[in-house]
């Protein structure tokens, strides 16, 4: 089986994140039919694996599986140096059940507080999966290193954005537009990987 997507072929994005279905959305520039699993009603996994990949490919494979599509899901995060690459896979988490960002953000920094961090380094990581129905899946990698500053500036992106300032740049993910944005992040870089892999 040739692994290929074609253009035009409806996916499932397996995601409840409105901000992150719509962010991959302009990433695959509307090559695809694209539904999410919240649109469908289907559940969401618990995230049992201990990598990005690992819960990438978990979501895949779930949503693949319940919807009888090929599957794309994303699972990312930020990581800081200084508290040893927490929140990392558990960034969703650390927002709670509500996906409160704004007290997720503050968490860090009490953290960083506690911690007496003069390293304000962090990364963001996204790895992109994609799964057919029973049968194999595919997923790449992508990161981008910055910097976190406090308070939280910017309300164009979502999740950590507003604390994360790219390499490269002086404003953070929170204040440039999402089209740049689009072009630098760590799910443009996964997504370039994906795309020389199965487009």
């Amino acid at each position: 089986m040739a692994l290929k997507l074609e253009p035009g072929t409806r996916l499932v994005v397996a995601t409840h994140n409105a901000g992150k279905a719509r962010e991959l959305a302009e990433i695959l520039e509307n090559r695809f039919e694209l539904v999410t699993a919240g649109s469908l009603g289907l559940h969401e996994p618990d995230e049992t694996e201990t990598t990005f990949v690992g819960n990438a490919l978990l979501k895949a494979r779930a949503a693949a599986e319940a919807s009888g599509l090929i599957a794309l899901a994303d699972d990312s995060g930020l990581s800081v140096v200084a508290l040893d690459g927490a929140p990392g896979i558990y960034s969703a988490r650390w927002a709670g059940p509500g996906r409160n960002f704004t007290e997720a953000m503050k968490k860090v920094e009490a953290r960083l507080e506690e911690a007496r961090a003069q390293d304000f380094s962090a990364w963001f990581t996204s790895a992109l999966a994609v799964a057919w129905p029973s049968g194999p899946g595919v997923v790449v990698e992508g990161r981008i290193d910055g910097t976190l500053t406090f308070p939280p500036r910017g309300e164009k992106g979502f999740g950590y954005d507003p604390i994360f300032i790219p390499e490269g740049l002086d404003r953070t993910f929170g204040e440039i537009e999402p089209l740049q944005k689009d072009g630098i992040s760590h799910r443009a870089r996964a997504f370039a990987k994906l795309k020389a892999a199965l487009f």
